[in-house]
């Protein structure tokens, strides 16, 4: 992902005509504004287990942190997560939050895209979430994506595994910045995408690569692919797989709990890099990304229906 976004920053660069930038590695925005007015929860605050025992990119303390602080701020009590996951550890939380798990230590590493989670792990997530948990499970592009497949298919989502494209809905000359928006209908109706009021409602998402989910319920797509994506096994492939219609977003109930599975991370992060500051993820101008994180929570906790 580092060498993937590096690329992406560049190519932005030059379309956008900033200059000349010299890249950095990613870095979480320090100036990205967590701080939510009228907080979701002032008491009862739902308990959040943020994943950090499996090799993951992204944790509440560096990349993440913006969304970890956005919802600290909404009222949220977040824990970081250093242990394999069993039905004890699971059961005085609300929501679990995987984000980008990994089979190896670097994604860089032989094995990075190995299945991260022990069978017993995926059961005792599973089976929590059945009884009422809810989990948002972010799954990048390769290798991310054959890391938490395995979990994913528990509940009915198959993931490409790729690197996704779509030539007519993302930024002119990138053709991994996917948008999804009401204008391009690409943005679906669901209580996630609607919000509880017209100041939650969403109107333009933006994503930075990431791969594609497939799911049988289409009611489950919020964020939808356009029918000319397609998705490459790796980076630097030139051959390509239609995932037209397929999603990078899904919300549904799965028995007593609710799952989010999202197919791409950047864009709930706020990240920045190099000289000039570069702005990645819910801190980018034009975009909704901020209210939608704020959604998926609601929905997961059941604030939002």
């Amino acid at each position: 992902m580092k060498l993937w976004f590096m690329r992406i920053f560049l190519i932005l660069v030059v379309l956008l005509g900033i200059g000349q930038l010299v890249v950095a590695q990613q870095m979480a925005d320090p100036d990205f504004i967590v701080n939510v007015e009228q907080p979701t929860y002032t008491k009862n605050y739902p308990r959040v287990l943020f994943d950090e025992a499996h090799h993951n990119f992204h944790t509440a303390h560096g990349r993440y942190k913006p969304f970890v602080d956005l919802i600290n701020s909404d009222g949220y009590n977040v824990v970081s997560n250093l242990k394999p996951f069993t039905r004890p550890s699971l059961e005085t939380y609300k929501v679990l939050v995987i984000a980008n798990a990994l089979g190896a230590e670097d994604m860089d590493e032989d094995g990075a895209a190995n299945v991260a989670f022990a069978a017993e792990e995926i059961k005792a997530v599973h089976d929590w979430v059945k009884s009422g948990g809810a989990l948002l499970l972010i799954a990048d592009h390769a290798p991310f994506g054959g890391a938490a497949e395995d979990l994913a298919k528990q509940f009915g989502v198959m993931m490409s595994k790729g690197f996704v494209l779509d030539e007519e809905h993302s930024v002119e000359g990138a053709p991994s910045m996917l948008i999804f928006s009401r204008e391009n209908k690409l943005l679906q109706e669901h209580p996630i995408t609607r919000g509880r009021n017209e100041s939650e409602r969403i109107n333009r998402i933006q994503t930075f690569t990431g791969q594609a989910l497939n799911i049988a319920d289409a009611n489950a797509v919020f964020l939808k692919l356009g029918s000319g994506a397609k998705d490459k096994p790796d980076r630097d492939a030139t051959t390509t797989t239609p995932v037209g219609g397929q999603a990078q977003g899904l919300g549904f109930k799965y028995g007593k709990g609710r799952v989010v599975v999202m197919g791409e991370a950047a864009m709930l992060s706020a990240q920045i890099a190099g000289s000039k500051k570069f702005k990645m993820g819910m801190n980018a101008p034009g975009n909704d990304n901020r209210q939608l994180a704020l959604n998926i929570m609601h929905w997961l906790t059941g604030a939002l229906k």
